[in-house]
């Protein structure tokens, strides 16, 4: 009888502790905006906005200068944030093979499968654009509940009141909001209304809430002329606003549609309205974010909750004449992300060393700080290190972007990026003296270490990612 009753007591003990390590998990808060590069935050520096809600969560965390997406464009790069895994493993690279096939393997090891076994409440509210099992834009296939599809005004109301609400076990709350993505209509509506859209001419539709949005982005300020807007208001276009010497062809060239049209027709008034609506559009999905962060402060939750953010990818923001995303410039490929535990992380840290992954690494950095095993599949690391403060051995020293048609190695201080077709296949930057990426370093025998460095890494690191580097970004080594 004694040796029950030794036995029941050991039992009450492990569950008295497993249920203190349940309500030690923190609980877990991921917002991400749409299309918002890095350097669109006032706390970055940015002098043409202001963004409170997310300079707040800098204030309290660590914000990683060095974060890139898996691939600069919606699908791709929000498959690889939800699942830890890189687009080409599914042969994704546009948003057009949204309907590819994933296997349930990398679904098993989701984000919200994670964290579903673990015992969190997983929920989703806002955009979703992955790829599902058997349907398109299935979040529920990454282990997810939908809260809400809106992914405006509705959503910061809906996270707001989930915040709110009692429970019994942590969460894992994605919010994902549309803005700054607006600003994509800007140019295909100016293409669209140019006269010189072809008949045939796949013209992607005009959303009417996104246009009421960027029309309100493009208003002047009140009291304000035009001629005084544009003398000291109105961001002036960047300085890299020039075509580089020596871009990639698949960059360049004759580009068709809304893309070429702008490239070609726009004047700097143009492009400098372009950025204004970006910044307002950035700020509208800020002020949105401050409503969630609002209500996780007011709920008590603040002192046991994990806030990562970031974007799933950038916009050109007018950089070579270019808008929209999808080209491995930084603009299009660096993005924010900030990392926020009050109390936890070291408040006010701007990590400007560390290479981050924000598609690899996001899942591996969410099971460090909550006690939760990382899934051996997932090839990402933890900044949870990082975020606190602390060295970390080992880091990477390179890490690749994905996109259509092309490839980016990124190191200390070197880009690499390889095209897979055209006269100009390859392009090396030296970001420490050309941040603008205005000149091509690829063909000057100076930097043929360089050159051959990148190709290497490149190699290495598919062959460690245990991926397939498809032959056409493969360049001879002795070339």
């Amino acid at each position: 009888m004694k040796s029950l009753h030794v036995v029941f007591l050991g039992l009450l003990v492990l569950f008295a502790n497993l249920a203190l390590a349940a309500e030690s998990r923190p609980n877990i808060l991921l917002i991400i905006t749409d299309q918002q590069h890095a350097g669109m935050l006032s706390c970055a520096g940015n002098p043409h906005l202001k963004t409170p809600a997310l300079d707040s969560l800098a204030r309290t965390g660590a914000r990683f200068e060095r974060a890139y997406c898996g691939n600069p464009v919606c699908v791709p790069s929000r498959f690889c944030m939800m699942s830890g895994t890189m687009p080409s493993r599914i042969g994704m690279e546009t948003n057009g093979e949204i309907g590819n096939e994933v296997p349930q393997g990398i679904l098993n090891d989701a984000m919200g499968a994670v964290f579903r076994r673990a015992g969190y409440q997983t929920v989703y509210g806002g955009k979703t654009h992955v790829p599902g099992l058997r349907k398109r834009d299935a979040i529920e296939s990454y282990g997810f509940d939908s809260i809400t599809t809106d992914s405006r005004d509705e959503l910061a109301e809906t996270c707001a009141k989930f915040l709110r609400e009692k429970r019994e076990r942590p969460f894992l709350l994605v919010a994902s909001f549309i803005n700054p993505h607006d600003i994509c209509y800007m140019a295909i509506r100016a293409w669209k209304n140019s006269g010189t859209v072809p008949k045939k001419a796949k013209v992607t539709p005009l959303s009417p809430p996104a246009i009421q949005c960027l029309d309100a982005a493009l208003q002047l300020p009140a009291g304000v002329s035009e001629e005084e807007f544009f003398r000291s208001v109105c961001p002036p276009v960047p300085a890299n606003y020039g075509i580089p010497d020596g871009e990639l062809s698949v960059f360049g060239g004759k580009l068709g549609g809304f893309r070429g049209y702008v490239r070609e027709k726009w004047t700097e008034r143009d492009w400098r309205m372009h950025r204004w609506a970006y910044a307002r559009l950035t700020e509208r999905a800020d002020a949105e974010i401050g409503k969630v962060l609002a209500a996780l402060r007011e709920s008590g939750l603040e002192k046991n909750t994990l806030v990562m953010f970031t974007s799933d990818h950038g916009d050109m923001d007018s950089a070579h004449r270019f808008e929209h995303k999808s080209l491995l410039y930084e603009e299009a490929v660096h993005v924010p992300m900030i990392v926020s535990w009050k109390g936890v992380t070291q408040a006010g840290l701007v990590n400007r060393e560390h290479l981050v992954s924000t598609g690899l690494d996001l899942i591996p950095t969410m099971c460090d700080f909550a006690g939760v095993p990382k899934p051996a599949s997932l090839k990402g690391r933890s900044v949870k290190a990082l975020a606190e403060g602390k060295p970390t051995e080992n880091w990477r020293s390179h890490l690749v972007v994905e996109n259509q048609q092309a490839r980016l190695v990124l190191s200390e201080r070197w880009k690499y990026m390889v095209g897979a077709s055209g006269e100009i296949r390859e392009m090396i930057t030296d970001l420490a003296r050309d941040t603008g990426e205005m000149k091509n370093l690829a063909s000057d025998p100076a930097h043929r270490e360089q050159l051959q460095t990148g190709r290497r890494f490149l190699k290495e690191w598919y062959a460690s990612h245990d991926l397939k580097l498809d032959p056409k970004y493969v360049v001879d080594q002795e070339k």
